[in-house]
C-alpha cells in the first residue's frame, strides 16, 4: 500500500469516526428532548410546538415567510416586527420555552396579550435579549432578559454563553408573575404594587390573553414549548 493510499484510507478512517460521533451527539440530544417532554407530561405540561408545523400558532401583523420550522425549531427571521400567537387564550399558567439567541439578538415572550396593539403594552413582555452586546449598553434594567419590559427589573447575570440555549419559564398567577432563567428565578412581581405603569403599560391589568413570541431586529430559535394551566 503506497503513503497516498494509506493517507486517504486514513482521511475515510477518521471521516466516518467524526460522522458517528456527531450522529451520536443528535441522538443523544433528541433523547434528551424527548425525555424531558415527557417528564413535563407528567407534571401537567402540554406540548405548544408539535417539531414539524405552526400547528396551534398564528402569526400576527408578521411578514410571510418571517416565521418557519427548521429542523424541529421555530425560527424567526426578525424581520418586519409582528409576533406568534398561541390560538388558545389563557389566564394562569405555567410556561416554559427553549431559545437561543445570536449576537445583538432580542426578542420577548408576551402573555395575556390581545391580538390588537403592541403587546409589549397591551398585554405584558418578557425580555429575551442578548444582554452583553455592546447596542444594549444604555438600555433599562428593565428592559433585561426576564424582565417584565418597562415595568420589573431581573437580576441579571444568568443567561447561558451566546449561542447555547437558554429555558425561560413564566409563571402568571393572579398579578403575581415568577420569571425563572436556565433554573434561577430572576424576577418576581407583583402587578398589584405598579399602578404607577397603568398608564403606559395597561396590559398589567389582563387577567388573559394570548401567549406570544416575538419577531423583533435578529433571527431567533425556539423549542419545547410547554404550558400548564393552573387553576
Amino acid at each position: 500500500m503506497t503513503h497516498q493510499t494509506r493517507f486517504f484510507f486514513g482521511r475515510g478512517a477518521v471521516l466516518a469516526a467524526t460522522v458517528r460521533r456527531s450522529l451520536i451527539l443528535t441522538a443523544a440530544a433528541v433523547a434528551t428532548t424527548l425525555l424531558s417532554s415527557v417528564a413535563l407530561a407528567d407534571e401537567g405540561f402540554v406540548s405548544l410546538f408539535d417539531g414539524k408545523t405552526l400547528a396551534g400558532w398564528t402569526t400576527v401583523a408578521s411578514k410571510a415567510g418571517n416565521w418557519s420550522v427548521r429542523d424541529g425549531e421555530v425560527v424567526v427571521k426578525g424581520e418586519g416586527g409582528g409576533w406568534l400567537s398561541t390560538d388558545k387564550v389563557y389566564g394562569d399558567f405555567d410556561f416554559k420555552v427553549d431559545y437561543k439567541v445570536g449576537p445583538a439578538g432580542n426578542s420577548g415572550v408576551f402573555i395575556r396579550a390581545p391580538r390588537m396593539g403592541d403587546p409589549a403594552y397591551t398585554g405584558m413582555e418578557i425580555q429575551l435579549l442578548d444582554d452583553e452586546a455592546p447596542v444594549y449598553d444604555k438600555i433599562k434594567p428593565y428592559q433585561h432578559t426576564g424582565s417584565v419590559y418597562g415595568i420589573v427589573a431581573a437580576k441579571r447575570g444568568h443567561n447561558k454563553p451566546l449561542g447555547e440555549w437558554n429555558t425561560i419559564e413564566v409563571i402568571a398567577h393572579g398579578a403575581k408573575v415568577k420569571v425563572i432563567l436556565n433554573g434561577t428565578v430572576i424576577t418576581e412581581a407583583d402587578l398589584s404594587e405598579h399602578d404607577d405603569a397603568v398608564k403606559v403599560h395597561p396590559g398589567i391589568k389582563r387577567t388573559e390573553g394570548y401567549i406570544g413570541l416575538q419577531s423583533h431586529s435578529e433571527e431567533v430559535h425556539f423549542r419545547n414549548a410547554m404550558v400548564k394551566e393552573l387553576k
